[in-house]
């Protein structure tokens, strides 16, 4: 399988996307493809499009709905005409490689709490929750459930698409208390989907065998050195992704400690 992401280049900046405190914006690229773009020049900086880049490759690996990742050249230059100056700011801030998520027209955002929950699978939900327990994602939450539905249709159960796991691998912000942190147990009390619980084991069965240090060292490796390189502490982006890889590894390997079994 060829694991390297695309990479295209935006021709044509559409719009700001307001919903995030990141400021994703939708560009259209030289491939004719439409795609919501993470900028590195955002609050969150570059941690957060490797988190994007490394759960959301793992999440497909493992038979998960995310959109297409692409690495997208940008130029500022193809945003002259937006009005705000804090949007301009941060396009002028992130000339050159960002991540971009294939755009789904017409997709819904889930309610976790609403009809979109009817129908669902409890083995699908527990997957999704057996991954974000696995990679500390701390956003998947009924006020911010970072799921679509798409296509959309009345007439049948929704379809889950993830998006958005800048908020995961929480770890990467304090490695040198990553290895503490390694079994930390996974709170889901207010994850999304915590009708999932009862599907967990089966989930863990499922999933668990297939995150192996090769798997890892294949998806680590579609990160761009760009986006490792500062990383104090690391010499050189093939060691720090290697660290990504050992915690990973190593967290699958203590999944006893932190597998979650109730809600309470």
């Amino acid at each position: 399988m060829n694991s390297a992401l695309r990479e295209v280049t935006a021709v044509r900046y559409v719009t700001p996307l307001r919903t995030g405190g990141s400021v994703p914006g939708v560009v259209e690229a030289d491939d004719l493809g439409t795609y919501v773009v993470k900028f590195t020049g955002s609050a969150q900086g570059p941690k957060a499009l490797v988190a994007e880049v490394i759960v959301g490759e793992l999440a497909r690996r493992l038979g998960l709905r995310v959109p297409e990742l692409v690495l997208v050249h940008f130029d500022p230059a193809v945003a002259e005409e937006e009005p705000h100056q804090e949007i301009q700011d941060l396009l002028r801030a992130s000339a050159g490689l960002n991540l971009g998520m294939d755009y789904l027209p017409g997709a819904a955002d889930f309610t976790s709490d609403g009809r979109d929950a009817l129908g669902l699978d409890p083995l699908e939900c527990a997957r999704i929750l057996w991954l974000d327990a696995l990679t500390a994602n701390v956003d998947r939450t009924p006020h911010s459930t970072n799921l679509m539905t798409w296509p959309t249709n009345g007439h049948q159960p929704p379809r889950l698409w993830l998006i958005d796991h800048g908020a995961s691998l929480v770890f990467h912000h304090r490695w040198e208390t990553a290895a503490a942190v390694a079994a930390k147990p996974y709170d889901l009390r207010h994850h999304a989907l915590v009708r999932g619980v009862p599907a967990l084991p089966a989930a863990a069965a499922e999933l668990a065998p297939r995150v192996t240090p090769r798997l890892l060292r294949e998806i680590v490796a579609t990160v761009p050195d760009a986006w490792l390189a500062a990383e104090p502490g690391w010499a050189t982006p093939a060691d720090l992704r290697e660290a990504y890889v050992s915690h990973l590894a190593t967290r699958a390997r203590l999944m006893p400690d932190w597998l979650p079994t109730a809600c309470g």
